[in-house]
């Protein structure tokens, strides 16, 4: 299979060796029949793991009805879902695409329309952020790995240090449209912003009038044992973009906004031909009502324990591990050295887990993950730690 792919997909991606025959709940099965634990869950995608009966269900049942109509439809699983989220949360109106960095693109163009209208024009995002892979979602991240020989990128953006509150107060005024901040990093390391950086953020916003976009992307659908990680902070944005786990494993984003930007766009002047596709929407709709069921209470409960067991794993490799990180089941494991070493020693023991910003190994796995399914990625953690 490796050489095969090698000759036909383009080599943008650095795969484990394991060629996938299955996967269930919280395990995935290679063709020789060996059992991983998913310590990845798709990236944060498989929120109620692998092949969960309510997810099947919902796909299964509209299926049978359609699958693709387009949007010039009224259909009842785009409602269905938009009227769950706006209950659930603090916003009002939501638009769907098919992944994250469309609805984040999606988002910079709604908060340059309405900028337009209001003066403002300057988009501020923070260092280690990561919004995706498109032009705009670039344009206000500092990864220069996803960037190099790529540009030129959107204008009046700027990409200012995380957490700190002395430059955020320097750069803000009233020029500034939007700030962009994930409230957990993904790909930043799980990095969680301090209560004063947001505090100064919320003080500046009623200063100067700009819009705060949430980018729930990875941190949303109940993955901090809240529906988004931002009701961690005394603080509502304007907007959030969401995807990843709200599709339960299926393709599908989003922008949830206030009723005050309703008006911005016009009929015609976005769209997407794919985005809120009828199956996706089914099966998110089955996922937040998991989520209601005591998903996100199991999530806030098992994400303490995996938390205090990480801490102890801290304790005992001081001259390997720095800190722990996130929040729920959104967690990481900083090291003194390269990840990736981790991750491979992981993998070789039957634990898929990943790095992310070079020495951080990154734990998202599926929210019904049990304690007894911690307990064993710990034992193995403290085995592979051991042995490096």
């Amino acid at each position: 299979m490796k050489t095969r792919e090698s000759k036909v997909i383009f080599q943008t991606y650095k795969r484990y060796p394991i060629e996938v025959s299955h996967a269930k709940g919280c395990r995935i099965f290679d063709i020789n029949g060996n059992s991983y634990l998913d310590m990845l869950g798709g990236i944060a995608v498989n929120a109620l793991g692998h092949g969960h009966p309510a997810i099947i269900a919902a796909a299964k049942d509209q299926i049978d009805k359609y699958m693709h109509i387009s949007n010039y439809f009224y259909q009842a699983p785009q409602v269905e879902l938009a009227e769950k989220i706006v209950e659930m949360s603090c916003f009002d109106r939501i638009f769907f695409s098919n992944s994250g960095t469309e609805a984040m693109e999606g988002a910079i163009k709604l908060v340059r329309k309405w900028g337009k209208q209001n003066g403002k024009s300057t988009l501020v995002a923070f260092s280690g952020g990561f919004h995706g892979r498109t032009y705009g979602a670039l344009s206000i991240m500092d990864k220069p790995a996803y960037k190099e020989d790529m540009g030129p990128f959107l204008d009046d953006t700027l990409v200012i240090p995380h957490n700190d509150v002395k430059t955020l107060e320097a750069t803000i005024n009233e020029k500034t449209a939007a700030v962009f901040l994930e409230f957990v990093q993904g790909e930043g390391g799980l990095s969680v912003p301090s209560n004063a950086f947001v505090s100064k953020i919320k003080e500046l916003k009623e200063k100067y009038g700009f819009l705060l976009v949430a980018d729930e992307i990875q941190a949303g659908i109940g993955r901090t044992g809240k529906l988004f990680g931002f009701e961690h902070f005394d603080i509502e944005p304007d907007l959030a973009t969401m995807a990843k786990g709200i599709g339960g494993g299926l393709p599908l984003g989003g922008i949830a906004a206030k009723e005050f930007l309703a008006g911005i766009w016009n009929k015609g002047q976005h769209g997407t031909t794919y985005g809120g596709n009828a199956v996706a929407c089914a099966t998110g709709l089955a996922v937040l009502k998991e989520l209601e069921n005591g998903v996100m209470d199991h999530v806030q409960k098992v994400g303490n324990f995996l938390e205090k067991k990480l801490l102890n794993i801290r304790d005992k490799y001081k001259d390997k591990v720095t800190e722990v990180r996130g929040i729920g089941l959104m967690r990481g494991l900083a090291l003194n050295f390269d990840a990736a070493l981790l991750v491979e020693k992981l993998v070789q023991k039957r634990v898929v887990a990943n790095a992310a910003s070079g020495t951080v190994l990154r734990l998202v796995p599926p929210l019904i993950i049990s304690y007894e399914e911690i307990t064993h990625f710990i034992e193995v953690l403290d085995n592979a730690l051991n042995e490096m």
